[in-house]
């Protein structure tokens, strides 16, 4: 798509509040001018997850003042967050945009991009493959907000994790219950069992069983897993509601008997499913907390409010965190970046970027316009 024989890489400044998160880190901007590329970086993108423009400069970097004239000279931009209208305006015609793209909310955005024949390929989109695995970026944020969460719970419970054996006598440990043992589940379930929590966790997918097993949780309610209930990339198949209510039929005990409840359940392009009825919550412990990393999806409880932490019922704690992982922007960035990186070198070849609209993983990512 370039017949350029340097690539030039731009790193713009996040503009959406709230992300804290740069799309490169210096050690993966080596990375890139080492293969060839130019990087440029606007001035101050890193400060917020604690990356320097001078760290940047160190590592080969050129530092930019402003975005108008970083973007309108890249053949590739390198974002977090979808691009805004403004920002979509001032890259160059046919270049390459890589961020999370799903979902797009703002119509003149996709139409921003189209009118500038710009081919944005989405993270969120990477295919579940050995190829790929190095650029899931879905997997890499998962792994910071599933450890977010466990911190959280344990922050915002109003008794220990661990047991504890005093002169005062001996404290038994919380019960923490993970719903979804995906990635960001498994995750929460290592730091609750490191936090010395009793830890439980059920997921509907067969292959998620053995996983939680060898953290040392205790899987519940495996009657109701199923190899079909996995799609072929390994997410989890939307459920029938028959399916969905024989699921909290058989959840109801163990949410009631949990001290922390942490929900990462997922259905990809769908509406997360509820899980945990209003009911269900009130019958939870007095003091319990929810912590629902579903919320930006609808929430896998029916009285998560997305963005916000309240006390339902008088005595539940209901946290319904979003963009989770921005919350600890310098590891996110770094695993976010190596993603990222791994993507734009996968493309470029000879000193351009060569995007086979055949190859799975390209065919994957794309977002005609986009919108998907």
């Amino acid at each position: 798509m370039t017949t350029q024989n340097s690539v030039t890489v731009a790193v713009p400044r996040e503009t959406k509040p709230g992300e804290l998160r740069v799309a490169l880190v210096p050690a993966d901007a080596v990375r890139l001018i080492k293969a060839g590329l130019s990087v440029k970086v606007q001035a101050g993108a890193g400060n917020t997850a604690h990356y320097t423009d001078a760290a940047y400069e160190k590592a080969g970097a050129t530092v930019v003042a402003d975005a108008a004239s970083l973007l309108s000279g890249a053949d590739a931009v390198l974002k977090v967050q979808p691009p805004t209208v403004e920002e979509a305006g001032q890259i160059k015609q046919g270049a390459l945009v890589i961020s999370f793209l799903q979902p797009v909310g703002d119509a003149a955005v996709v139409q921003a991009l189209v009118a500038r024949n710009i081919t944005a390929l989405s993270m969120n989109l990477v295919p579940r493959t050995t190829r790929a695995q190095v650029m899931d970026a879905l997997s890499s944020q998962a792994t910071v907000s599933g450890y977010r969460a466990a911190l959280m719970a344990a922050q915002t419970l109003p008794k220990f994790h661990p047991m504890l054996t005093t002169a005062a006598g001996t404290i038994p440990p919380a019960t923490v219950f993970v719903i979804g043992a995906g990635v960001a589940g498994l995750q929460a379930i290592a730091t609750a069992r490191r936090l010395g929590a009793n830890v439980r966790a059920f997921d509907i997918r067969d292959a998620a069983r053995e996983e939680v097993l060898s953290l040392g949780a205790t899987f519940v309610a495996s009657e109701l897993v199923s190899k079909e209930s996995q799609d072929a990339g390994g997410y989890a198949k939307e459920q029938t509601e028959d399916k969905q209510a024989a699921i909290k039929a058989a959840l109801t005990k163990h949410v009631a008997e949990s001290d922390c409840l942490i929900l990462s359940a997922s259905v990809p392009g769908k509406k997360a499913p509820v899980l945990v009825t209003e009911e269900m919550v009130k019958g939870m412990k007095h003091g319990a907390v929810i912590v629902d990393l579903a919320a930006e999806q609808g929430g896998n409880c029916a009285v998560t409010k997305p963005g916000e932490t309240y006390v339902t019922s008088g005595f539940v704690t209901v946290c319904g965190p979003v963009n989770v992982a921005s919350s600890m922007p310098t590891h996110a960035s770094l695993l976010y970046s190596k993603n990222t990186a791994s993507v734009l070198q996968y493309l470029v070849k000879d000193g351009a970027i060569v995007l086979n609209p055949e190859d799975e993983i390209v065919k994957a990512m794309s977002v005609k316009g986009g919108a998907q």
